[in-house]
Parts: C-alpha cells; structure tokens; sequence
C-alpha cells in the first residue's frame, strides 16, 4: 500500500515537472517563431545584433589638407606624434619593473621632473600616461627613447598638426588645437570646411577570439582627405620679413607692428606679419590674436596724401609750381600746422610741399580748390568706406570722419579718417597700375586631394578705376620725388639701384583721456612704397607703433629698417633688375645665364669667369648636375653662380660674404633647409667649411647687414626733422 502510494505520487510529480518543461519548451519555440517571423529581439533587429556581437569597425583616419605657399612649400601640416605610456601591470610580460631607473632615464630625454615621473610609475594602475612633456612628441624623440630599451614603455601614435616654420605669418595662417579637434584664428579656421578631414571605416566579420574571419565580406568607407590649400604668399619674402620683424621688436620694443608685401600688377599678398607675433605650435603662450594688417584701423597720417593728391590731379586742381606760404592754415575756425610745429619753410611751390609732407598744402587745396565733397568722393572712389574683400577673416572697414567742413581737410592730409592697412595696399594698387584698382587676396587656390580638381580658384580681378592712368603716373612721379629729392620725407627709405616711389605716414594716436598723446615717439610711423617706380612690380606696406626711441632717434629708423630689407629682398625673388644708369651699366658687363646642366665643369667654370661672374663648385666632379641660378637670369659683373657637380661626395663651400639669398638658393640647390640667424651677408656658418655634406640636412647661418669685405660707411649724420601731424586750436 506504501509502495503503491509513493508510486502515484512519484507519477504526479513526473508529469508536473513534464508539463512545465513542455509549457517552457513551447515558450522557447513560441519566441523563437515569433523571431524567425519579426526579425527582432527587444525591439531591436536581428540582424543587427548578429552584426554587432560578430563583426568589428575601425575608423580609417582621414588627413587634414595641407596648407602651402606659391612655391609649394609648406606652411601647415598633419604629422604624427607619439605619447609615452608605461604598463605597471606585473602580469604583463613587458611591465616597469625599476620605477626608479626607469623614471631617471625618462627625465633626462623628455626634460621632466624626474619625481614626477616616478610617482606616475609607482600607480595602482595597469597603464598610465607620463605627463603633458611626454605627449605629442616627434619620431626622432620617439626614437631617442626606443634606444634606451625602457621594460614597459610603449608609444601610441597619434595625429597632429604642425607648422614647421614656427613664427611664420602666424596671424594670417592661424592655428588648430594639436589634435585637430579645433581650428581657431585666421585660415585654419575661415578655410576649415575645405581643410577638414571626413574618417572612413572598414567592418569585417570576426570569431569569438577577436580574429578577423578568412574570406568573409568587408564594408570600407573611404576616408576622405582635406582639401589642400595654396596661398599667394612668397615664403622667401615672408622670410625676410620674419626676420628682419624680430630684429626690430628686439631693438626697438614697439607696441605693435604690421606690414604688408602685395603684387602690384595682381593684388596677390606675397607677405603679411604682424608683432606681437607667436608660434602656432606653442599656442597657449599667444598674446596678441589679432591680425593688425586686417583688423586695426587707425588714423593712417600723411600715406593718406597719395590719394589726395591723385584726386587733385585727376580733378586739375593741382598745380606743383604755384606757391603757397607753409607753416599754419586757418579755416572753420581751427588752425592746421606743418609738422615741424608750424614754423613751416617759408613760401615754397606745392610739389615741395608735398615732398616735405606739407599738411598746410593738402587742407588748403582742399579747401580752396577742390572741395571737401571731392575728398570724400575720391576716397570712396578709393575704398575707403568699405572692406576690401580680403579673403581672411575679420576684416574691419574704415571709417571717414564727415562731422563737420573741418574733418574734410583733415582727413585729405591723414587725419580723423580711420582706415586699415590692407585698405591702403588696395588703394595703392590703383596709383600702381595706372588707374586699375586689384582687390587684394592671399588664397591662390584650393585642390581636392580625392579628385585632384580644384574646388576654389582666385584670379586677379580689377574692382575699379578711381583715377586715369596719366594721373596714376603722376602721382608716382611725385612720390619718387619724395624718396629721392633733397626736401623729400621719404630720403631714408631709397634703395640703391632702385626708384623707390613712396610717402612717410605718422599718425596721432587718442590717448585713455580722449585727446592725442604727446610724447616723442608716441606715434604709429609708417612708410607705403611701390618699386620700380615707373612701372611698379611691388607694394610693401610697413607700420610702427610707438617704438622705444631715445631722443636723437627718430621715428622713420625702425620702419626703414624693415622697409628696406623686405623692399630690396623683394625685388631680388622676384628677379626685378636694378633701375639707375650705373647698375644698368653694370649689368651690361655681365652675362644671361643658360641652363648648364649635364655640361663639363671646366667649360661651364671658363665661360662664367670670361664673362666676369664668380662661378663656385659644390664638389669636385666633372658634370654640372644643378645650378643657383635659373637660365634666363641676367646677372652682373661679380655675382656668384653655384654649380653642384656629379661628385660622389659633396662638402660645404665657404660662404663668408654670401647674401641671405645666395644662402637659400644654395639650401634649395642641395635640397637641405637653411636656418638664418639675422640678414644681409654671412659672417658665420655651420658646418664649417670643408665638412661633409653627404648627409646634411640642415645649414646654419649667421648674417649681418654690412657684407665684411666692404662694409657700408655710416650715414652722414645729417639730421631730418620727425614728421609728426597735427591740427591744433
């Protein structure tokens, strides 16, 4: 009776537990119907959770384009990088295991603390970073490191952006973040939708070891690659001005400076710098971000006289051989003054006026012959009110006073208008290009990396013609007058071998207190020229803010200074020959090089010498591989002419006495980089002479203004009154 009672019970237990197992089996199958015929599970479909617990992605990175000068160099550019990680973990095979060693080793390659580092390696951790030094560094630091043979040091690589010429038009080019994440300041940032990187990615199927599946299908998404950029700028040009920028805010401290190099004919900018200035790759030191040769508008002082003189002479108002008493002016109830506060130079004609800066000349043939409706026409004709259209960001427009009668003649000699320096440039293009006004730009053109098609490209284009060509000539014969005549303001700016035409500006700048600072030197000085003057090629603008002057130094010394150096280095990359009769001469006595390639050392070296130029060899074999200078080039008497042969082993010739530029055609002819500390000739180089240069890629250079073999004798002294303008009660 008990067995058959614990039988029945064991029955209904069996058929319970059967019951459930079949509800439960009919569950699974009913959900698994229901996923056979839905296609999803939770409300997310099948197929892309198959996808996902076995297929993997990665990105396939994209480049940002590359920014470059006219010449193909480069500006702008994505590089790798390295952070330095370091496994504690003891359960790795390749882990830290002498955090002390490893810490003092490290701190003398990456200049870090070497506690610092020891503390990062004595975490809790499996795997830690080392610090902001240990991030973001270069292959031959990577490669530093490798060798010291660090147990668990690892390197990841990652992008970044890098401008290899460091302070190079720094403003203009602007910046990213180091990761790229960001683009801030100046092309890097108005031209970021064309320079930005678009990532791509590969998905492919993988087994439950993370290892990719043989055969099976792949889904890749091409990255695609910025846009790569060309810009106008010369870095030549650029270069020289660099250089000769720093030279003067080392010596002369200015509050701010900004020049500008434009092509006369095309109003292509060939060069733009501004101090203070920073290195993009150091971005969080930056001081200044503003682009002063866009972005500043200021009263721009007797510059302003080109153009009102161009619309006396384009109106026939202007007679250079009448008279007029200089030294005050009285009209509207306010007395204008010459700069040499007010004593003038007696009775004197217009043109000498104008030569001397004359603000009395400009307000009185404003007011009594041209007419202050004139003025404002003229400078409107001239750009003024407007913004000239640069392609750069956050351009500023000028601003012309017209509160009363008065602020028409004040504006005609340069002051209570405001403009900008890149408004000047423009409107200088026109009294350049006899009458035709170019609007300036500085993005040549931009090309498609995925395509090879160019997406942007900029043409020189005329905006208009404020005046005629017979006026434009003119007025350039009158500012040639300027540089070159006894009374003329301009004395310091010429040039030897060339017609300069230009006009000095000093303006008054408004103090916390509403009125106009005194003070020697407490002015913006500037000097705008174009050269040659008679059919100008080029148009360098140049600006100083109140530099640190002593008393016996005036205003014009450090804008010279730049003016010159960039001027003449100019004309030189752009193969402009000198002007005047004795350099023309010199000319003659010389030769128009050819092209030498693949003819015999001895023959090429024997005509050069016959013909009076200076040939140097660059090794000692028997065949010219490569030459300085390029066939078609006139050159003079004296010059130096390169020639690299096709010996096996090449060493450094010795280039005492060479120019700055004679230095980088000699970098560019044996593809290495020249680094030069200073301007004009070579004083001292590394390597020495004689040393090998089979694997050199770098030379070092030390240059000074006066070429030591003749060295330039001192001015005469004789002093010139600082133009200072002003208009007073």
């Amino acid at each position: 009776m008990l067995m058959q009672q614990k039988s029945k019970t064991l029955t209904r237990r069996a058929l319970m537990l059967l019951v459930v197992v079949v509800i439960m089996i009919g569950a699974l199958f009913s959900r698994f119907i229901y996923i056979q015929a839905a296609k999803e599970v939770q409300g997310r479909d099948l197929q892309e959770l198959l996808e996902q617990r076995w297929s993997q992605t990665a990105v396939l990175d994209g480049q940002r384009g590359t920014i470059y000068d006219r010449n193909g160099e480069t500006i702008a550019e994505e590089i790798p990088s390295y952070t330095v990680l370091a496994v504690l973990d003891d359960q790795y095979e390749s882990h830290v295991a002498d955090p002390e060693g490893t810490a003092r080793a490290l701190a003398e390659v990456l200049d870090e603390e070497q506690e610092f580092l020891y503390n990062q390696l004595t975490r809790d951790a499996v795997q830690v970073e080392l610090g902001p030094r240990a991030k973001n560094i270069s292959y031959e630091k990577r490669q530093e490191l490798e060798e010291l043979e660090l147990e668990g040091i690892l390197f990841r690589e990652d992008p970044r952006r890098y401008y290899p010429r460091q302070t190079f038009a720094s403003h203009v080019i602007g910046y990213t973040e180091r990761d790229m994440s960001v683009a801030r300041m100046g092309l890097e940032s108005s031209l970021n939708d064309y320079l930005a990187e678009e990532n791509g990615s590969i998905q492919y199927q993988r087994d439950g070891r993370n290892r990719r599946l043989y055969g099976a299908e792949e889904t890749i998404v091409e990255p695609k690659n910025g846009s790569n950029v060309f810009l106008t700028l010369d870095s030549r040009i650029q270069q020289s001005m660099e250089q000769t920028m720093a030279q003067v805010d080392e010596e002369y401290n200015p509050e701010r400076m900004m020049a500008i190099v434009a092509n006369a004919k095309t109003g292509e900018i060939l060069g733009m710098s501004n101090r203070p200035s920073f290195n993009p790759n150091q971005y969080e030191s930056i001081e200044n971000y503003t682009n002063f040769a866009v972005s500043s508008r200021f009263e721009p002082g007797s510059t302003l006289k080109i153009f009102s003189l161009a619309a006396m002479i384009e109106e026939g108002v202007y007679d250079g051989n009448a008279y007029y008493e200089s030294g005050s002016y009285r009209a509207f109830g306010e007395t204008m003054r010459d700069h040499n506060n007010g004593r003038g130079w007696g009775t004197i004609t217009y043109e000498e006026g104008v030569q001397r800066s004359s603000n009395v000349a400009f307000a009185k043939l404003t007011n009594e012959y041209l007419g202050g409706e004139k003025i404002y026409e003229y400078m409107e004709r001239f750009g003024f009110r407007e913004p000239t259209g640069v392609d750069l960001p956050n351009e500023a427009s000028g601003v012309l006073a017209e509160n009363g009668p008065l602020d028409a003649l004040t504006t005609s000699f340069g002051q209570a208008s405001v403009v900008t320096p890149i408004q000047q440039i423009k409107a200088a293009t026109a009294i350049a290009n006899d009458g035709q006004m170019m609007k300036p730009y500085i993005v040549k053109e931009i090309i498609d990396p995925n395509s090879g098609e160019a997406t942007l490209v900029n043409e020189p284009e005329v905006v208009s013609e404020p005046i005629s060509a017979e006026t434009a000539t003119e007025v350039r014969r009158i500012m040639e007058t300027i540089v070159s005549s006894e009374n003329g303001t301009g004395q310091p700016y010429a040039i030897d071998g060339f017609e300069i035409a230009g006009k000095t500006g000093t303006a008054q700048l408004v103090g916390d207190d509403g009125l106009y600072m005194r003070g020697h030197g407490n002015n913006i000085f500037s000097f705008i020229g174009m050269a040659p003057a008679d059919d100008p090629e080029v148009i360098v603008y140049v600006a100083v803010d109140r530099p640190d002057l002593e008393e016996y130094q005036l205003g014009n010394e450090p804008v010279s200074l730049i003016f010159r150096q960039v001027m003449e280095q100019s004309l030189q990359y752009l193969n402009i020959a000198p002007s005047d009769e004795e350099d023309t001469a010199t000319l003659e006595t010389g030769k128009e090089i050819r092209d030498y390639e693949g003819e015999r050392v001895d023959l090429v070296t024997e005509e050069l010498t016959a013909a009076g130029l200076e040939p140097i060899l660059i090794g000692d074999g028997t065949m010219v591989e490569a030459q300085s200078i390029e066939a078609g080039v006139y050159l003079a008497k004296g010059d130096k002419v390169l020639l690299l042969t096709n010996a096996e082993a090449i060493s450094m010739p010795d280039i005492t006495g060479f120019s700055v530029r004679q230095v980088y055609r000699l970098a560019e002819m044996l593809d290495i980089t020249a680094d030069v500390e200073g301007m004009g000739f070579v004083y001292g180089q590394q390597p020495e002479p004689g040393a090998d240069l089979t694997n050199a890629t770098k030379i070092l250079v030390e240059a000074s203004p006066e070429e030591p073999e003749e060295p330039e004798e001192s001015e005469d002294g004789e002093a010139e009154s600082e133009e200072e303008e002003f208009f007073m009660d």
